[in-house]
């Protein structure tokens, strides 16, 4: 198994090197208009945008920047496949222009723009970003009615072209198999707010390139390929920043099609290429630590299981994560300018194939003799499989 991923430095509005109906899902995070920090962007994509800021028109400079991005947007609907997922991290801006303060609605825009192009809307997930700052207001303090309550929440919405997807090929039936979350890591995932996640900071050397840098942390595009993608499928990221898609794409064994504005980021994200082999082995680690961790608890408590994973062969839920095989990268290699390839192990994990080998479901009520996660070979615990 395989994976490819590539990268431009030019304007997404145009992708032509991406086919129509190619793309399986898309995970983003564009410049937020209306943000400080990215006015120097949106006005030399256009100049009617600067005039707009220096004349404090402020809904007009909001609905400027927007028809910049509605751009790249009309892309992403064309290169999408039916049934394939967007998933746009974007926040709403508060900002006081000529004395003027208010909230500035990103999402809002942004949804209905992809809805006039025929996209599904889906449940939205909260990202909910502690803040430290010690006031939980803005504005004038402790009398009304001159405060407004601090933002410390992102959206990631969820849109989707058409339909359902249908898997219809032995492969992609295959790969969907092997893709599987497990049961209690699905339930944990597909929440409509997620508390867990902090924002990053880029370690960039270059302070005019780390000010241009707003990556989401590793693990949102990492959650949201795994909910909403296979394995073998292309991501694509039309606002790639410093990789972060692009990275989570290759932890996950999916392949990746990044598009950025500044070539200043290109040295970064090539270095952060080869972390990846380490960052997938720890990423993996973890999800199959906390699937035993479960596993031992679900034992202690007495409740039953019903499947073996046929890979593992450890306890499951549901016949749906029979088939679920987390590959490991062996190698990652540049294989042109802007382009890389991932070979992935085939083989589920030994240390925790050895410890469940040999491991059966009885086909009747009673009790069961189970390898215990964290010990070694051998140390049994025993419990009854159908209790509840």
């Amino acid at each position: 198994m395989k994976s490819q991923h590539r990268f431009y430095f030019k304007n997404a509005s145009s992708m032509d090197e991406i086919p129509s109906n190619h793309v399986n899902l898309v995970v983003t995070s564009p410049p937020y208009p209306m943000i400080e920090m990215w006015d120097q962007l949106f006005s030399s994509q256009s100049k009617d945008i600067e005039t707009a800021l220096k004349n404090h028109e402020r809904m007009t400079a909001f609905e400027l920047m927007h028809k910049e991005l509605d751009k790249v947007w009309d892309e992403v609907y064309r290169v999408l496949s039916p049934g394939g997922f967007a998933c746009i991290n974007i926040g709403d801006a508060t900002r006081t222009l000529d004395g003027h303060f208010m909230l500035y609605p990103n999402h809002a825009r942004i949804l209905s723009f992809m809805m006039t192009k025929g996209m599904t809307p889906l449940p939205e997930i909260i990202w909910r970003k502690q803040s430290n700052a010690p006031n939980k207001f803005m504005g004038s303090g402790m009398l009304p009615a001159g405060a407004y309550v601090t933002q410390e929440h992102e959206y990631v919405l969820i849109l989707r072209k058409g339909g359902k997807r249908e898997f219809k090929s032995d492969e992609d039936k295959e790969h969907r198999r092997g893709s599987a979350l497990f049961w209690e890591e699905r339930n944990f995932l597909f929440s409509d707010v997620w508390f867990d996640l902090l924002g990053t900071r880029q370690g960039l050397g270059d302070k005019e390139v780390r000010k241009r840098s707003a990556a989401y942390p590793f693990e949102l595009p990492y959650r949201l390929i795994t909910m909403y993608s296979l394995k073998g499928d292309t991501v694509l990221d039309p606002f790639f920043g410093m990789g972060t898609t692009m990275l989570a794409a290759m932890c996950a064994g999916r392949n990746s099609i990044g598009y950025e504005l500044s070539g200043e980021f290109n040295e970064a994200i090539t270095e952060r290429t080869q972390s990846i082999i380490s960052l997938s082995r720890d990423r993996i680690n973890t999800r199959l630590s906390e699937h035993l961790l479960f596993v031992d608890k679900r034992i202690k408590s007495e409740k039953p299981f019903k499947y073996l994973n046929h890979h593992y062969h450890f306890p499951v839920i549901t016949a749906q994560e029979q088939g679920l095989l987390l590959n490991e990268p062996e190698t990652i290699q540049q294989t042109g300018d802007h382009q890389f390839e991932v070979i992935y192990n085939a083989s589920a994990q030994d240390h925790i194939v050895s410890v469940w080998q040999g491991f059966s479901l009885p086909t009747k009520p009673g009790r069961i003799t189970a390898p215990k996660p964290g010990k070694k070979k051998g140390e049994l615990i025993q419990v009854d499989l159908f209790s509840i």
